[in-house]
């Protein structure tokens, strides 16, 4: 089995993911965060509305929603990592985002931008250099009326051996 495929059966498995989380996201474990689907080419991830997750005006905390969207894309990212020969690193380098309904309930996340990353990727190997990706978490309530679209600008760049 391959690096990304043992990526994604961990991520999936949701006994991992909290020990996963735990250990180097501990913010995303206590808001409840979870990935619920993962493909090459998409990731989904919800926040629940929940005592740690409110804000006083009873919807999602904007900050909890943007751990949810950048854990979409960044799961995908770290998924293309696996799969890179060579170390590849990644970082946040901006974001945007637009709020168009009040969040409350279970949120989902979705993001489709996994062959975007993989081309970075690829480029930042051949030319040693850093390169960015803007990325869409597109988040939908239960009724699946999006709530927020954020637009997260990963940098990867490949290690030198």
């Amino acid at each position: 089995m391959d690096k990304a495929a043992t990526f994604r059966q961990t991520i999936l498995n949701p006994a991992k993911l909290r020990v996963f989380m735990l250990k180097s996201l501990p913010m995303a474990y206590l808001a409840g965060l979870r990935v619920v689907a993962l493909t090459a080419e998409e990731a989904a991830v919800t926040v629940p509305f929940k005592y740690l997750t409110k804000n006083p005006f009873r919807s999602i905390y904007f900050a909890c929603l943007s751990m949810a969207a950048e854990m979409a894309s960044g799961v995908l990212a770290m998924q293309h990592i696996q799969a890179a020969a060579g170390s590849v690193s990644m970082l946040v380098v901006g974001l945007q985002a637009e709020f168009t309904k009040k969040a409350v309930g279970l949120v989902t996340f979705d993001c489709a931008d996994g062959g975007l990353i993989a081309e970075a990727i690829r480029e930042s190997r051949a030319t040693g250099e850093g390169c960015p990706v803007v990325c869409t978490s597109t988040g939908r309530d239960e009724a699946g009326d999006v709530v927020a679209t954020f637009r997260i600008t990963w940098s990867f760049r490949a290690k030198k051996a």
